[in-house]
């Protein structure tokens, strides 16, 4: 599929099908496109009136124009009220766009939506809107059946030329394809060794540099933490480090490290209420790190950045970690382990203690660590735990632009006093009640002078169902936002 701009008006534009976007209460038609239902004989007016078309967000009709016109289909999208227009509904419009031109067998397509920002991020939104919207996992089928015609090529319309945002588009897509494909992936199929042969062609393909620390080299560095989750897993654990270095002296120095778990039973707590089969998403931090990776070693900013994840699985074994065993943290902390199902915050102890020795100027921590914030939040906003305001709101406006969604939540000192244990500095899990604070508390403890921001996103890595660019299943989440936050 090739994606291009054009200065081309919907006036003068040919192809298979014309997509234009209306705003609520906007179903007046003037301008161009008032020009356009001239030119088509009165079938956009006939069309909004048999539909009863009102350009709420996410509506869309569609109709065949006739074999004597430049176009051959023509489709409205609502673009919902003008004053709520920002870049998330440049993504839902095209989203619903690229559905239906998949249903309609669309060859070519000419899509006229309203500037956002600029015409270099309306192109960018759009480009990655229509890749992600398409994109189509099917590497565990036998048989892929061919349902005809595909989007072969689509046109930007009075952008003008936007080359290199169309790129910055597809390349950050390719990273949320990534992480996509590696939280689909099974267990049986995405292993600690798996996950660090995906660094390596990373580091490969783009530049970067990779360190994989090994079983033996967490010992030595005091990561029992970590190791205490991996040791009943007959798959060795890895510590995957990758650094993306820009040439020159880079602008600031950052850190994103993603919870690594490929498979997680809970250990000796054993997931018994349901749930298990979806644990392959366990890793769903680690991925979006990797899918990160991917595309600023495309872009290339003048960032340095470290992409860190503790990689293993909880498993249950006669090596395991029991319930009330005591670990040492790579930064000497004690932890009772009162649950051997919050592991995630284990292994994220000993890579951020990692990362706040790296000197880097700001670091991000991203897992699915808490139902608790699922429960608070539900499945399409991650929770975020900051020290530092000015950094989260970095992440705030990057994931504004990405059109992923966070919440801000308290990082309450005061719920420490539920984690504290009798024979130990801490336990790893607190009371029932503000489960997601006292997993960000918990973590607080391993970071001690690095800018911090911790995002809990158990909820938006899945989609049950398609929901704007997400299809049902992985969704890459979030990618996007923490390659905008490098590059801003």
């Amino acid at each position: 599929m090739e994606i291009k701009a054009t200065d081309t008006t919907i006036i003068t534009w040919s192809g298979n099908a014309l997509a234009v976007g209306i705003f609520e209460g906007k179903t007046e038609i003037t301008g161009e496109l008032a020009q356009l239902n001239e030119n088509l004989g009165g079938i956009i007016t006939e069309l909004i009136e048999e539909t009863e078309f009102d350009g709420k967000l996410g509506n869309i009709v569609a109709t065949r124009v006739g074999s004597k016109t430049p176009i051959r289909k023509l489709i409205l999208v609502g673009l919902g009220k003008t004053e709520e227009l920002k870049t998330d509904t440049l993504s839902m419009a095209t989203a619903t766009i690229a559905r239906l031109a998949k249903l309609e067998k669309v060859t070519t397509l000419g899509i006229s939506l309203p500037i956002v920002k600029d015409a270099a991020t309306t192109a960018e939104i759009i480009t990655t809107a229509i890749i992600l919207t398409l994109h189509q996992d099917n590497r565990f089928k036998s048989e892929i059946e061919d349902k005809g015609a595909k989007l072969e090529t689509v046109e930007l319309l009075e952008l003008g030329a936007q080359e290199k945002a169309i790129t910055k588009g597809e390349k950050i897509a390719s990273g949320v394809i990534l992480a996509r494909e590696l939280v689909a992936a099974p267990a049986n199929s995405v292993t600690p060794i798996t996950m660090a042969q995906t660094a390596e062609e990373i580091a490969k393909e783009y530049g970067l540099s990779l360190e994989i620390l090994e079983e033996e080299d967490c010992e030595k560095l005091g990561m029992g933490a970590f190791l205490g989750v991996a040791k009943a897993s007959d798959l060795p654990p890895k510590f995957i480090h990758l650094t993306y270095q820009p040439e020159g002296t880079p602008r600031r120095k950052l850190a994103i490290i993603g919870k690594g778990l490929t498979f997680d039973t809970g250990g000796y707590n054993l997931k018994v209420a349901g749930g298990i089969e979806t644990m392959k998403m366990d890793m769903g931090g680690g991925a979006a790190t990797l899918g990160a990776a991917k595309a600023i070693g495309q872009l290339k900013p003048d960032v340095e950045v470290h992409f860190i994840s503790a990689v293993t699985e909880n498993m249950i074994s006669g090596r395991g970690m029991h319930p009330g065993d005591i670990l040492t943290a790579s930064n000497g902390k004690t932890i009772e382990v009162n649950n051997t199902d919050a592991e995630g915050r284990l292994t994220l102890a000993d890579a951020l203690v990692f990362a706040d020795k790296l000197g880097v100027d700001a670091m991000v921590d991203l897992a699915t660590l808490t139902g608790a914030c699922v429960v608070a939040l539900g499945d399409d906003i991650s929770g975020l735990w900051s020290i530092d305001e000015k950094l989260a709101q970095e992440i705030k406006t990057a994931a504004e632009i990405a059109g992923e969604k966070f919440w801000q939540m308290p990082l309450e000192e005061k719920y420490f006093e539920g984690l504290k244990s009798d024979i130990a500095d801490m336990k790893n899990t607190g009371p029932r009640q503000g489960g997601a604070i006292t997993a960000a508390v918990f973590l607080k403890q391993f970071v001690e002078k690095t800018p911090w921001v911790h995002l809990d996103i158990a909820g938006p890595v899945w989609a049950e169902k398609e929901n704007g660019v997400n299809n049902k299943g992985a969704t890459g989440f979030p990618v996007r936002t923490l390659v905008n936050w490098v590059l801003n």
